[in-house]
């Protein structure tokens, strides 16, 4: 799913990954020496290859110089994500010759002169096959031949100047095994692709880059997380909403359930999130699904992200109140997808999102819960700053979305783990209390900034044909506290009798 392209002012060569692509504005400046740097694992191979392959796909030439992985490893790795390297000349440096004393010798002479064999076979390799793209893999070889850092970077320079005068573009692989402070290569490299790979107590681990350098190009600065699969690597560019606008129908839509529209000021507007709050159980999972039904229903394509349970937890109990979800599922216009907190990460989950706004006309997202998907993260940091972009980008699509978040506790105190009402538009607040030895539940809105919003209390419950909102609670006080005292005569969803005729008051 491409993100908005920055503007492209010079000739651009695609990376062979789409999202550094689009991170870059369009690609890489042709006819320039990069540096792809990380420790061993960060996918510096999968990567340099994907760079080779996109090449091939356009009839360009190109090789692989290796100087640490042999030819049948680097066609194994290939393999694995279903790849054919035919097409890619590799040159092996590293061979039985290689423990002959003859070829143990310096690299490089920074006049091109009494220049060691292997590297003699690298430059009469160019100049024969004459490539486009070239992947030198690794350096940590060259900086160990060239035994101090002045000719370890004068070799470099030497390479930098030959492979700009043939027209090659080329990409060289380092292992950060030197001094994390040592810098050199970053100034002798046109750009520099820097991978992590981070190791939490528990899941996945989860892979992230960054541009830390890129001459010429205005570029999306900071960490993008990506994914090393089969099939190569997918990045998913840091979300900015401010680079996504769109025009769209801003008209109130029904929930589905007449009280609560009635509570809303008339339902949701497009371009809003809505956040339901409460103890667990309360019904706000329900209250979601059935905005989500009447959205359906206007034949409105919706996405269902569900982080707390299982989508068969989930099927059967709307089934069982007769909010039936899986014939919309077949007919395409429903996507449910279950999340594994520990498996994703922040930029791949906002991709996901975004992927089904922008590629398959989403207009309806529920998100289940924030509770899961905060605390599922904990060695994430600034998760709220990208939930906060995530929701400006869907408010500007015009798509309304729904939030749900659990909070501690049943009747009376309750708390919440983190705050995230200041960035929702509606919110929807859920209590529990009690009355004649029954729980009951109640339902307010307590804020909204689109729409004038009814402020009392009303009763809520959950029946055969789905969410029931009643009338206002206007005879109770101390709803919200859970233990309230009645001074009125207002019927209950259920009562037999109203409680002017009951006894016990």
């Amino acid at each position: 799913m491409p993100e908005k392209s920055l503007p492209v002012t010079t000739p651009r060569l695609s990376s062979g990954i789409e999202g550094i692509d689009d991170i870059l504005g369009g690609g890489l400046t042709p006819s320039r020496l990069y540096l792809a740097e990380g420790a061993p694992g960060t996918g510096k191979t999968t990567l340099a290859l994907q760079f080779l392959l996109e090449g091939v796909a356009h009839d360009e030439r190109c090789l692989y110089i290796t100087l640490s992985e042999t030819g049948a490893e680097l066609t194994s790795v290939a393999r694995s994500h279903g790849w054919d390297i035919s097409g890619i000349t590799v040159l092996e440096l590293v061979s039985d010759e290689g423990l002959d004393p003859h070829y143990a010798q310096t690299v490089l002479h920074p006049a091109e002169v009494e220049l060691g064999e292997t590297v003699r076979t690298v430059i009469d390799q160019v100049e024969q096959l004459k490539p486009t793209r070239i992947v030198l893999d690794s350096l940590s070889e060259l900086r160990l031949l060239a035994q101090n850092p002045l000719r370890y970077r004068r070799q470099i320079l030497a390479l930098k100047r030959f492979f700009s005068t043939r027209d090659c573009t080329v990409l060289m692989l380092d292992d950060n095994a030197s001094d994390p402070g040592d810098v050199q290569l970053h100034s002798i490299a046109h750009g520099v692709i820097a991978l992590d790979n981070l190791v939490h107590d528990y899941g996945g681990n989860r892979r992230r880059l960054r541009i830390a350098k890129m001459r010429g190009i205005k570029f999306r600065e900071g960490y993008h997380d990506f994914t090393l699969d089969t099939g190569g690597i997918k990045v998913y560019p840091r979300l900015v909403a401010a680079e996504h606008h769109m025009p769209f129908d801003s008209r109130v839509v029904s929930t589905g359930t007449e009280g609560l529209d009635t509570l809303l000021g008339g339902g949701l507007l497009p371009g809003t999130n809505a956040l339901m709050i409460g103890p667990s159980g309360v019904g706000k999972t329900t209250t979601v699904v059935s905005c989500l039904l009447a959205a359906l229903k206007r034949g409105e394509r919706c996405a269902y992200f569900v982080f707390d349970e299982t989508l068969t937890t989930l099927l059967a109990r709307c089934d069982a109140l007769g909010m039936e979800l899986r014939p919309h599922v077949d007919s395409g216009l429903l996507t449910l997808r279950q999340i594994d907190p520990a498996e994703i990460s922040p930029g791949e989950f906002a991709s996901a999102v975004r992927e089904g706004v922008e590629d398959h006309g989403v207009r309806y997202v529920a998100i289940d819960s924030l509770n899961a998907y905060l605390h599922a993260m904990p060695g994430e940091r600034f998760l709220l700053l990208q939930m906060h972009e995530l929701l400006g980008y869907l408010n500007q699509q015009g798509v309304v979305t729904m939030l749900v978040l659990g909070q501690h506790g049943i009747i009376g105190e309750v708390h919440n783990d983190m705050d995230i009402s200041y960035l929702s538009d509606v919110v929807v607040l859920f209590r529990y209390f009690e009355h004649h030895g029954e729980v009951l539940t109640a339902v307010t809105a307590v804020k909204s900034r689109a729409s004038a919003h009814e402020r009392s209390i009303r009763q809520f419950r959950l029946g055969a044909d789905g969410v029931e909102v009643g009338e206002a609670l206007r005879d109770f006080e101390g709803v919200l506290s859970g233990l309230p005292s009645y001074r009125g005569g207002t019927a209950l969803f259920g009562a037999t009798e109203s409680f002017n005729d009951s006894p016990a008051r």
